[in-house]
């Protein structure tokens, strides 16, 4: 795999946009306390960058 300047910036987004649905997440839906992921704002931004970039990943186009 060669890194680009280009793939790097699209990984860079998609784990950025979803830490940024994970903060919105656990500002709108998120439970105080008794839930595992959603109980704290880090821990629910880390979870869901963490599939942004797994979607950054599958979603990218093989040559």
């Amino acid at each position: 795999m060669k890194w680009t300047p280009g793939k790097l910036l699209r990984y860079v987004l998609f784990i950025g946009i979803g830490a940024g649905l994970g903060w919105v997440y656990y500002r709108f839906w998120g439970c105080t306390s008794g839930c595992a992921i959603t109980s704290s704002p880090v821990r629910t931004m880390v979870y869901t960058a963490l599939i942004g970039g797994l979607l950054g990943v599958v979603t990218e186009k093989t040559a």
